[in-house]
């Protein structure tokens, strides 16, 4: 699994890539980066990029729940972007976790996430 967590400066947007399958311990690294970045710029965007992804490990959906709680309220707008149906299908159970607004788009429209993550 791989999940790299970079942030845009002058911007409250974290771009947070993920590949392969969460586990738990995914959840130990790059939380705590994105709970610092909360921190700091209060309200915060999140490009997600779904690259190769195939889901959670026993345990992380959990972790994944628990940080939706946690942070109800922190995050403005979440781009998903994807390739699979089961992922645009993701983008929907996650309405209820959040305050956030969340759209999924396919890799093709990168871009059209970016700025719309941004705006």
């Amino acid at each position: 699994m791989s999940v790299q967590v970079t942030q845009e400066l002058g911007r409250n947007l974290v771009d947070v890539r993920v590949s392969g399958r969460l586990s738990r311990d995914d959840y130990k690294h790059f939380v705590p980066e994105l709970e610092r970045r909360i921190s700091i710029s209060g309200k915060i965007n999140i490009l997600l990029r779904m690259e190769d992804f195939h889901g959670w490990k026993a345990g992380a959906l959990w972790e994944d729940i628990k940080f939706d709680l946690k942070h109800f309220a922190d995050i403005r707008r979440l781009a998903m972007v994807g390739d699979k149906r089961w992922e645009r299908w993701m983008a929907a159970f996650c309405r209820p976790f959040t305050t956030a607004r969340i759209k999924y788009f396919d890799h093709s429209q990168i871009d059209q996430a970016r700025s719309w993550v941004t705006g």
